[in-house]
């Protein structure tokens, strides 16, 4: 430790007191949640699905820190707002982190790995890992449903994922106008529940890449549940044949995309949108003789009769035809369900498709599943599945655990300043471990209803072993 550290720190005086600070407290820590983190943990049992999917190569006599120690000390680090492989060198000998890792706080012997032993880990993995760990976050979504659902809808979209430097795979992407990864990223529509994600090349994806990603992942899903409904949703960039082809070769498969206009398609909102430029002006000028305010938009949906060339069949093509003060709206939607109408299917089915945007900013702003600076390729990709781990447990604690309290509809940010950055004192002695928290901690109430219902919850009975 330098001199500077050393030294205490000096603030003005308080009432003729001098006040002075130092760094001798002992073990104490400022998160609590890891302690949350591994209580959740133990109930849905996402780092030992993790830990299996990938093999050590390590001789076990040169074993310091088991696997799965490994990947929970790095899940609960982004989990707790730490998303830097180097947090570790400071974090390795916190007492709550060593305590979220099931080992002694205080012991010497018992500290945690450091950056340097992340950075190995990461540039060791193998593509076969990293597809194990795929199906193991697809494995985690179905274990948590008791028993098979009616319906389940799949999100899929694509996310920028910058890069700065010469990371493998890194393309020049026109449309975002950088450099960049494109992860692929499947969420369950209804409940934000995380499926799976595929980190890939910044280039646009073609049609048979998506269906071949999703093809692995439905087979998967319907080994589990065959009598599952799946609807597929996405945007225009997912409208392609191979996908569609695959949803028909499954009988209890059905899709809804959005669908870009062309030269034969847009024109047939024309008339549609004539009509609701009529409207519009009748409305604007009823609402100034009325002295109200002016409507910002009129709107109207309707089937078209359209079937591009590369489709495996024709399908319901339904258009929201909408004409704005400065300029008209026509989107159009892809669909192989006859039901529901034209303005239920958009407004209430596709629409609800950009929840899965606020699902994705939750990983890369408060997880940093961004944070893919790695050169190797799947080091990246571990680094992305480490963020996704972070994700599966703050949404476990946030809908099993925090329902119907004031974080229950919180991003993960939100829960770690409120829930998880608290000052902690830690006394361990020969038979008991006594944490000492503020006395007027503002969350004490909620602390002790999570901390309970962790502690009296049994895990499922496939749980119990891990």
């Amino acid at each position: 430790m330098s001199q500077f550290t050393q030294e205490p720190l000096r603030f003005p005086p308080v009432d003729g007191l001098t006040v002075r600070a130092d760094f001798d407290g002992g073990a104490m820590s400022s998160d609590f949640g890891p302690l949350i983190l591994r209580g959740v943990d133990l109930q849905i049992g996402l780092t030992e699905r993790l830990a299996q999917a990938i093999g050590d190569q390590r001789h076990p006599a040169y074993i310091t820190h088991p696997l799965r120690d490994l990947i929970t000390q790095r899940i609960f680090q982004i989990g707790c707002g730490y998303e830097d492989g180097n947090d570790a060198n400071a974090l390795r000998t916190d007492p709550l982190f060593k305590l979220g890792v099931a080992r002694r706080p205080v012991d010497q012997a018992t500290d945690l790995a450091s950056g340097p032993t992340f950075s190995r880990l990461e540039n060791t993995v193998s593509t076969k890992d990293i597809y194990r760990m795929a199906q193991a976050f697809i494995d985690q979504f179905i274990a948590t449903y008791p028993e098979a659902p009616a319906v389940i809808v799949l999100d899929m979209d694509h996310s920028e994922d910058p890069t700065h430097g010469q990371q493998e795979f890194s393309f020049y992407n026109q449309y975002y106008q950088s450099h960049c990864y494109l992860p692929l990223f499947l969420f369950e529509g209804l409940s934000g529940k995380f499926i799976t994600a595929a980190l890939r090349p910044g280039k646009r994806p073609t049609g048979a890449e998506n269906a071949m990603i999703l093809k692995r992942v439905l087979q998967r899903l319907r080994a589990a549940w065959p009598d599952t409904h799946f609807i597929l949703r996405g945007d225009s960039h997912f409208a392609n044949p191979e996908l569609m082809a695959l949803a028909l070769a499954d009988g209890h498969t059905d899709f809804i995309f959005g669908l870009a206009g062309n030269r034969v398609l847009s024109p047939l909102a024309t008339p549609f949108l004539d009509t609701n430029r009529q409207r519009q002006a009748v409305r604007c000028e009823n609402a100034r003789r009325l002295d109200q305010p002016l409507p910002t938009s009129t709107r109207s949906y309707h089937e078209l009769e359209y079937a591009a060339g590369t489709w495996p069949q024709a399908f319901r093509v339904i258009l929201k035809a909408e004409v704005m003060d400065f300029d008209d709206n026509p989107r159009f939607v892809v669909t192989s369900l006859d039901q529901p109408s034209p303005e239920g299917l958009y407004r209430d089915l596709y629409s609800a498709r950009g929840q899965d945007e606020n699902f994705i900013k939750m990983l890369k702003n408060d997880l940093a599943s961004d944070r893919t600076s790695d050169h190797r390729f799947l080091a990246n990709h571990l680094r992305l599945f480490f963020a996704c781990g972070a994700y599966v447990l703050h949404h476990a604690l946030r809908t099993n655990l925090l329902v119907h309290t004031e974080l229950a509809q919180a991003q993960p940010a939100t829960v770690m300043l409120k829930l998880f950055k608290i000052a902690v004192r830690v006394l361990q002695y020969k038979d008991r471990v006594k944490l000492q928290l503020p006395s007027n901690c503002p969350a004490k109430a909620l602390l002790h209803r999570v901390t309970e219902m962790l502690f009296l919850t049994r895990p499922p009975p496939a749980l119990l072993t891990i």
